[in-house]
Formats: structure tokens, C-alpha cells, sequence
């Protein structure tokens, strides 16, 4: 019945004691005395006392190390503002993607607007004469105004975005300027 129990269960065999008999030298009679396998020193596997050793470094991973520490600071610098600056570049080349889109596929009227628009910036050239800031505004100011009776969506949605921005600007100025002049 043992062999049907081992076999069905291996593992089981290390759980029974198992009586083992030695041959003496002597000529004494054999004792019988119970002993476990595992204190048999057939059976006992020896602890391992592994270390793991580091390898020195040699004259290059040492140069190539001390280089990386010295680059950390300006390769980490450079990381982030690429992260700052990759979304502005990204939208810039959707902006150059789609006008490169419509001026291949222009709409029927887009060229004669262009001139219309281009005209009237122009025409505030020639009417700002003597001031610098006219030659800033009128050019400017008549080409907007221009633009926005042929495009009225996108001045409206330009005209709300500038507005909220002027706004901040505004009440932070505000705040920047009672700062200074309180205690």
C-alpha cells in the first residue's frame, strides 16, 4: 500500500521517516534508530554563500560616466523646453498645413478678398503719413477692419479671445501696480 501512496504522491516520501540501516566496522549489532532523510548528509543540500561582485569600471565606462553627469543638468534643461515648445510648433505646422491646403484649393473668391484687404493696408500706409504710431495703426486698423466684414466669424472669435486676454492683463496690471503702492 506505500507504493500505491507514493506514486500517486510524490512528495509524501519526505514526510515519512524512513529507518535506514548502516553496515558498522566493528562487527556490532545493528541498531535501529529512526532518522529523517533529511538528516541524512546524502540528502542535505550545502547553504550557498554566493556574493555578487561588481566588476570595477574601467578608464572608459569612468569617462563615459563622469560625461553623463556633466550633461544631466543641460540634457534635462533641453527636455523640458522641448516639452514647451513642441505644442507651439506642432499648432504652427497645422496653421502652415491648412493655409497651404486652401491657398492649393482656393475658394472662388479668396484672391480678390486677399487684395481687397492687402489694398486698405496699403491705403493706411498712405494716410499715416509724419507719425510712427499712425504708420503702426492705420495700415493695421483698416486691414482689420477689412478682413472682418469679409470673415465676420472669425473676427468675432478673435475679438472675444483678444478681449478676455486684454482683461487679464488688465486686472493683473491692476493688482501689480496696488501692490507696489500699498505697504
Amino acid at each position: 500500500p506505500f507504493k500505491k501512496y507514493c506514486s500517486a504522491m510524490p512528495g509524501i516520501s519526505s514526510m515519512l521517516p524512513t529507518t535506514v540501516f548502516a553496515a558498522t566496522t566493528d562487527g556490532e549489532k545493528e541498531s535501529e534508530t529512526s532518522i529523517n532523510r533529511d538528516e541524512l548528509s546524502l540528502y542535505t543540500v550545502p547553504q550557498e554563500k554566493l556574493r555578487y561582485a561588481e566588476p570595477e569600471a574601467g578608464e572608459l565606462e569612468q569617462s563615459v560616466a563622469t560625461l553623463r553627469k556633466l550633461v544631466e543638468p543641460y540634457s534635462t534643461w533641453c527636455q523640458g523646453t522641448y516639452d514647451k515648445i513642441k505644442p507651439k510648433v506642432q499648432s504652427v505646422v497645422d496653421c502652415g498645413n491648412d493655409t497651404y491646403g486652401r491657398l492649393n484649393n482656393p475658394p472662388k473668391d479668396l484672391y480678390p478678398r486677399l487684395g481687397v484687404i492687402g489694398f486698405t493696408g496699403v491705403l493706411g500706409l498712405f494716410l499715416a503719413r509724419g507719425s510712427r504710431i499712425k504708420k503702426l495703426i492705420y495700415p493695421a486698423g483698416l486691414m482689420t477692419l477689412s478682413a472682418s466684414l469679409y470673415y465676420p466669424e472669425q473676427a468675432v472669435t478673435i475679438a472675444k479671445s483678444t478681449g478676455e486676454s486684454v482683461y487679464d492683463c488688465a486686472v493683473q496690471s491692476y493688482a501689480a501696480v496696488e501692490k507696489i503702492l500699498k505697504p
